[in-house]
């Protein structure tokens, strides 16, 4: 089959498990254990079916509108896609094309490889050190672009906005993502280094402390040239990524920030409740400003525990990849679905004893 030869193959990026079964625990996704804003279901129920045959506004500009209001900059500086996976994927096709090899960190979100490789771009992975954290000095070698999230997945762990500039001021001549999927848990925005770097891009997303992941909502900010060069390759690619029931209940989440706040307020109070507990059973972590923990125990394999919580449908997340493998990442549920975590691994901890 000669065809094959001219095929693009890539490993694809695996997903975590989406299981539905009931009374399951779901601590595999770091999605939001709390319903969207009351305006959400509020938009869904007042729209007219009829709005549903024509084609959405191709710039989503009135959620572009709505979150240049709400982060107090301009709307040429905003860019809108189907989950921020969406906009780091158009990041990549449109910032990464020096042939440079690109930088991020050996431990991290697990897209940014198959992206490289996706669209042939070179990349070099730098260690994180013994705590978890980016060495900036890493990120002063001749790139093509440099992209770390933070806080960082999987391990929570957040920079410093001044080590977020030295990577910036080391770096002037490329594009430099900061990928903030979970900054709204405790984290602090680079948002205010936008000022002075024109080469910054922020990306965030409405999926995890906006209670949205099933309406696919990503945004990032930066100068209106980098949001001009974007939208050319959104426009070259799909002139309608984003649809109308997306665009209009993503407004109304923006909207209520009273809901936002509280919500975020309450899994961060549950996170470090759980820390504790977690800490109490010989469970050890790096300080997470995340929606989760990155959790590994001092005498029981990782692997044994998620096989043993899957079991009793309760999900988390485990990696059997190199640094990571006696690691589990769990997202904070409810305080019930917590209380019932902890109340597993108490008892299979002394069964095990």
């Amino acid at each position: 089959m000669k065809w094959e030869e001219n095929v693009r193959k890539v490993v694809p990026y695996v997903a975590g498990e989406q299981p539905n079964r009931p009374n399951m625990i779901k601590l595999n996704t770091n999605e939001c254990p709390y319903p969207p804003a009351p305006g959400v279901r509020q938009a869904a129920e007042n729209m007219e079916s009829a709005s549903l045959r024509l084609y959405p506004n191709s710039n989503a500009q009135p959620l572009v509108d709505a979150l240049a209001a709400y982060y107090h900059v301009k709307p040429e500086q905003v860019f809108v896609g189907v989950g921020s996976d969406d906009v780091l994927s158009m990041a990549f096709l449109t910032f990464f094309n020096s042939g440079k090899p690109i930088l991020f960190p050996d431990v991290t979100y697990s897209f940014y490889d198959v992206w490289a490789d996706l669209y042939r771009i070179p990349y070099r992975t730098c260690a994180l050190d013994e705590n978890w954290h980016i060495d900036p000095e890493d990120y002063k070698q001749p790139n093509g672009g440099v992209i770390f999230p933070n806080p960082n997945a999987p391990t929570g762990v957040e920079e410093s906005l001044e080590m977020i500039e030295e990577i910036l001021q080391a770096n002037p001549d490329v594009v430099v993502i900061v990928d903030e999927a979970y900054v709204d848990f405790g984290g602090k925005s680079a948002l205010p280094l936008l000022k002075k770097y024109e080469n910054l891009l922020v990306v965030q997303t409405f999926s995890k402390s906006r209670a949205m992941a099933g309406m696919r909502i990503g945004f990032c900010i930066g100068n209106e040239k980098l949001i001009h060069y974007l939208n050319d390759v959104k426009f070259s690619f799909n002139s309608y990524t984003m649809n109308l029931p997306s665009q209009v209940m993503g407004v109304e989440a923006v909207k209520d920030d009273v809901y936002f706040k509280e919500t975020t307020a309450k899994i961060v109070a549950t996170r470090e409740r759980i820390k504790k507990e977690l800490s109490q059973l010989g469970f050890t972590f790096p300080d997470s400003k995340a929606n989760f923990i990155f959790a590994s125990h001092k005498e029981v394999p990782a692997e044994e525990l998620f096989l043993a919580l899957r079991a009793a449908d309760i999900y988390v997340r485990h990696w059997n990849k190199e640094r990571i493998a006696n690691s589990l990442r769990i997202t904070v549920g409810t305080d019930e679905e917590m209380d019932r975590l902890i109340a597993f691994l108490k008892e299979y901890l002394e069964k095990r004893a």
